[in-house]
């Protein structure tokens, strides 16, 4: 065991990471050529290029996985981190089941609420209506989307959970705080006001292109429910990207 670490060139951290990176080379070989991923003990050998076109062809497809690696792999570490917390929440989800899952989100946000609205009768506090109103409308939106989260992730097998549990999962941690801010002005400086700065960022430094950013400046205005709309419009691309990511943590080491 040890001489076979030592050949393949050490264990721990370092071995691991050539490991990886050599699954996902030899996938992206195999796109083109035949016989390339985990053929170094088989008997037909992996195969390897004869004539100078196909050496061309080879060493220029297997450069432009190289660079793609730069870029990938660091993807496919933090596909791993995710896939690692999300199974986590999975075994907990399965020990409670969607509905053990609905009812505790319930709970801790029906128990908030409760909370809220009991300190806007207490004399040394004084808070609106409205606001009592915002975070019970939180609670019922994260916990909606935590039960079509669990649901998503029970029934709807990987992709299913690619597709709809990671950006329901996203939106029960992201829209709650905003849909409680939007009414209860001693929030805004905490989640408002970055809310708005980041906005600012991305029209400045992602948007810009095409002229996106000037479209959206002048078609649209960040406030009230707009904001709501904004970290939506997140959630889903946010998760469909931790989706793929942990899709590709599952590619190079495949969980048990």
């Amino acid at each position: 065991m040890a001489t076979r670490s030592r050949r393949g060139g050490g264990g721990g951290l370092v071995g691991a990471i050539r490991a990886d990176v050599e699954r996902l080379h030899g996938a992206w070989m195999e796109l083109v050529f035949p016989r390339q991923r985990g053929r170094g003990h088989s008997v037909m050998g992996k195969w390897k290029p004869e004539t100078l076109p196909q050496k061309i062809g080879y060493y220029g497809w297997s450069t432009l996985g190289i660079l793609g690696l730069l870029i990938l792999y660091p993807l496919t570490v933090l596909g791993l981190a995710t896939r690692y917390y999300a199974v986590k929440l999975d075994s907990t989800r399965t020990r409670l089941g969607i509905v053990g899952v609905t009812g505790l989100a319930l709970l801790v946000w029906g128990l908030l609420t409760i909370a809220w609205g009991a300190m806007s009768y207490m004399e040394q506090v004084d808070i609106p209506l409205d606001a009592v109103l915002a975070v019970a409308a939180a609670s019922g939106v994260a916990t909606i989307s935590t039960a079509l989260a669990a649901t998503s992730t029970k029934v709807g097998g990987r992709s299913l959970t690619v597709v709809l549990a990671y950006p329901f999962a996203m939106t029960a941690l992201f829209l709650p705080p905003v849909v409680a801010a939007l009414v209860t002005p001693s929030l805004h400086p905490y989640v408002l006001d970055p809310s708005y700065d980041f906005a600012v960022w991305v029209l400045d430094n992602v948007l810009f292109v095409g002229g996106v950013n000037e479209y959206l400046r002048t078609n649209f205005s960040l406030e009230g429910a707009a904001y709501a709309g904004m970290w939506l419009g997140i959630s889903f691309p946010l998760g469909w990207f931790l989706g793929v990511v942990v899709a590709l943590a599952n590619l190079v080491r495949p969980s048990e």
